[in-house]
């Protein structure tokens, strides 16, 4: 049974992975790096590893797309407000 459900989490990863490697849009890759980190979990944990699936849970689930999706609002917000600056002139 565990073999199933170890196979099912890594097919679950190299899924997620492969869309957010050919994903464009970075709000959505941080989703689907969100997602990823949420698979890596789930697969920590069935190989019973909790201290890495804890880690996992932290940084590649919540912080990372977090700082990613902040990131690209700032750029895209200055971005605006650059263009808007030149169209003033």
């Amino acid at each position: 049974m565990s073999e199933y459900l170890i196979a099912a989490c890594l097919l679950l990863v190299t899924v997620t992975a492969t869309v957010a490697a050919l994903t464009r849009d970075p709000m959505r890759q941080a989703l689907v790096l969100a997602m990823l980190g949420l698979g890596l979990t789930l697969l920590f944990t069935v190989l019973q590893a909790p201290d890495v699936a804890l880690s996992q849970l932290g940084v590649g689930t919540a912080v990372t797309p977090l700082l990613i999706m902040l990131t690209v609002r700032k750029v895209r917000r200055s971005a605006v407000q650059r263009r808007d600056g030149e169209r003033q002139r």
